[in-house]
């Protein structure tokens, strides 16, 4: 079988029957729950090359999740409207369960990201498909009100981290939701006025903050660190396109300091099971390359994947042969077992430059 077709296979065989994705169906951390962020890109790819059903479903389960805390976004978006500070804790959580519920488990839950990457990748599915997935309206009203309302605030990044800083990448992810929930055409006047105002604000402050005086994006507002998350702010989030020189220096930076022997690695002082490069991550920049004409480049990450495969054909969230921190993965087999096999997002972005590059092996 083809690693097209195996992604395909594990993907839908893992579906919950909610819709959701699984993250990684046995790995102890991830077992029972469903990212917005990982799911939109593992719905991406599945869309991609037909499944039209499992994306849809996927579709259908995030706007059931997300309008069902209307009235919770409601009610926070009054709050900061009076000036009250919202603790991380009390925010929207970056992860549910399966069947669509808060999880109980203590987790870094205040993420932005995923509502904006839910969003670009419903409206790609959408046009692609030329529908409108049944039933989203209200969750993307809800899910545009909310990132308006709080694209400004700190929070955790892609990585559940820094819950302090403002990251580049969260930005990128809100700029191009609220840009997709505008196109959608659900919206109400005030509320794509007020979404269309955001976006002009997020573009705004990275051009002022977020760029480096070597002209790449910042990991964060006030950092000069890279991180391989940077690459979606160019393909496929479009706030710096890959022609603009903002965008290809940031590919470029981020090849230069975190790509080894077709590996991407996340941030240099990654220590997560030692620090070891992501399968996911070397679909980013394949995509990249792809995208900006270099086939050849592209070619060689997608085939970097499909290297890490078991020999049963799942992807790993990361390998560790070229560890960045080796002193440090024993902690994390301690706490956790092995690296998440498979992981989903890994499948989703392998079906996803594949189809960029026209491979369906």
């Amino acid at each position: 079988m083809s690693l097209v077709a195996q992604s395909l296979d594990v993907i839908k065989r893992l579906q919950a029957p909610s819709g959701a994705y699984p993250a990684s169906p046995t790995f102890s951390a991830y077992r029972g729950y469903s990212w917005l962020r990982d799911g939109a890109f593992i719905a991406e790819g599945v869309s991609r090359h037909g499944d039209v059903a499992g994306a849809d479903a996927f579709h259908a389960w995030c706007a059931r999740v997300v309008g069902d805390r209307a009235g919770q976004v409601d009610t926070l978006v009054s709050r900061a409207g009076r000036g009250e500070e919202i603790p991380s804790a009390e925010m929207l959580p970056t992860r549910f369960t399966l069947d669509g519920v808060d999880g109980e488990d203590d987790w870094w839950n205040f993420q932005l990201d995923g509502y904006g990457t839910w969003l670009w990748a419903l409206r790609e599915h959408s046009t692609r498909h030329g529908k409108l997935a049944p039933g989203v309206e209200k969750g993307v009203r809800t899910a545009a009100r909310y990132l308006t309302a709080f694209w400004h605030v700190p929070c955790y990044d892609w990585w559940e981290e820094h819950v302090e800083q403002r990251h580049v990448a969260t930005l990128g992810s809100v700029h191009a939701g609220l840009r997709a929930a505008v196109a959608l055409g659900v919206l109400s006047a005030a509320e794509s006025a007020a979404a269309t105002s955001a976006v002009e604000g997020i573009a705004e402050l990275v051009a002022r903050e977020g760029v480096t005086e070597g002209g790449f994006l910042r990991k964060w507002l006030g950092s000069d660190a890279v991180d391989a998350s940077l690459l979606a702010c160019v393909e496929p989030f479009g706030l710096y396109p890959a022609g603009h020189p903002v965008g290809a220096a940031t590919v470029a930076e981020v090849e230069r300091q975190l790509a080894r022997d077709g590996g991407v690695y996340r941030y240099l002082a990654d220590t997560f099971y030692g620090g070891g490069r992501w399968v996911l991550l070397a679909g980013f920049l394949g995509w990249n390359h792809a995208r900006a004409g270099r086939r050849d480049d592209a070619l060689r990450y997608l085939e970097w994947m499909a290297a890490q495969a078991t020999p049963s054909g799942d992807l790993p969230e990361q390998v560790s042969d070229l560890l960045l921190a080796p002193e440090r993965r024993q902690e994390w087999l301690d706490r956790w077992g092995p690296v998440a096999t498979p992981l989903l997002w890994s499948h989703g972005m392998y079906l996803i430059l594949a189809d960029e590059l026209g491979v369906t092996a």
